[in-house]
């Protein structure tokens, strides 16, 4: 619990004016001046007492859901518990609710009940929605002194970029053992690393060599390399996305939103690459709080080239990163496919394809999604 104490502009003057009638009262003989500043100080320290006094409150708070698609809809329910024993709470408290706030009355409450109070949580903007903590706020009658305190931990909801359903999933250049994938014949089994040797494991696959060098078994794990992956690189430039709150960007989480989600829906292995640095933790939880910033895309793309983490890249971009679609082109080497999407570029001229590169242009997340499914020939 955290407490913000502070002096209205009102009892500033009454302390002024006690300070004033005081002196002026003992220094020159008027007790009437003397009896006014003797006032003035007692209605000061009954503003304290009257402030000073704190509600004992338990506050838990319960997000439903926590994580939502914007737009959809997430509610916050807030239980306020008086734990005082012998004062009731006759209050009204005040929920941070991400840049606003909710008034949460307490009127009445008895020493041992409690309170439920449920709102919405704003969903209409991509982000991280703080949630709390409760604020009480007591003023004296006279309304000199204020006392601010906050109860309660702090929840948070996490409102990830909308989902648009793509039916169509990239090929790449070979296919899964299982049959999904069937534009290439199918991949092999390669060498990955060594592990010791645990009892199950079939002795064909024992690495004798490196079992006699370390003095126990050590089997060979192996990787599929049939199974096509998908890398999605969002520019996440401020330069790419120009102008203040730039639509572009929202469109582009969108976008990569859906492409990771029929990835994960078709169990097709998917990584998400930011230009600023590599996504680490839940991609939607990233995706979500993403930003536009500072980034070196010549950089991320060497990168990309010589790890060659896929056979599929996916690369989004707003209107400023038109001029970077020859950059992102090379690429086209390590990656059997590669996807640029320039999104947000109100009526600019198409961009004719070139160096093997599908070019997507989209002006929302659902124009997207259709321009996607209708490519043809990954």
């Amino acid at each position: 619990m955290k407490r913000l104490r502070g002096i209205t502009s009102r009892g500033a003057g009454v302390a002024g004016a006690a300070v004033l009638l005081l002196t002026a009262g003992f220094r020159f003989g008027y007790p009437d001046l003397a009896l006014l500043g003797a006032a003035a100080v007692a209605a000061l320290a009954c503003g304290v007492v009257f402030a000073i006094w704190r509600p004992r409150l338990g506050v838990e708070r319960v997000a439903d859901p926590d994580r939502v698609a914007r737009g959809e809809a997430a509610r916050m329910t807030l239980t306020v518990r008086n734990t005082s024993r012998l004062r009731a709470a006759n209050l009204v408290a005040v929920d941070r609710c991400g840049g606003g706030s909710v008034p949460v009355p307490l009127l009445r409450l008895r020493p041992g009940s409690d309170t439920t109070v449920d709102y919405p949580v704003p969903t209409t903007r991509r982000g991280v929605v703080p949630v709390g903590p409760l604020r009480v706020t007591r003023t004296d009658p006279l309304g000199l002194l204020t006392l601010s305190r906050t109860y309660g931990e702090t929840a948070t909801v996490w409102v990830h970029p909308r989902i648009h359903l793509l039916r169509a999933v990239p090929a790449g250049m070979a296919r899964s053992l299982d049959g999904h994938i069937d534009k290439v014949p199918h991949g092999t089994i390669t060498f990955d690393s060594l592990r010791e040797y645990v009892v199950g494991d079939e002795l064909r696959r024992v690495h004798w060599r490196s079992s006699a060098k370390v003095g126990e078994l050590m089997v060979r794990e192996q990787l599929d390399t049939s199974e096509p992956t998908i890398v999605v690189l969002l520019d996440d430039r401020a330069s790419a996305h120009p102008g203040r709150d730039p639509e572009s960007f929202e469109i582009a989480c969108e976008a990569a939103a859906s492409v990771v989600a029929a990835a994960v829906r078709e169990d097709l292995p998917v990584t998400l690459h930011l230009v600023s640095g590599r996504a680490r933790g839940p991609f939607l939880d990233v995706l979500t709080e993403a930003a536009p910033g500072d980034g070196d895309l010549e950089a991320t793309v060497r990168s990309l080239r010589q790890s060659r983490l896929g056979d599929t890249l996916v690369y989004l971009t707003g209107p400023g990163g038109r001029a970077d679609l020859g950059t992102v082109s090379a690429l086209r080497g390590p990656y059997a496919v590669v996807i640029a999407g320039l999104l947000g570029d109100r009526g600019a001229t198409p961009v004719a394809a070139g160096s093997g590169v599908i070019v997507i242009e989209a002006e929302s997340g659902e124009q997207f999604a259709g321009a996607w499914d209708g490519v043809r020939g990954w």
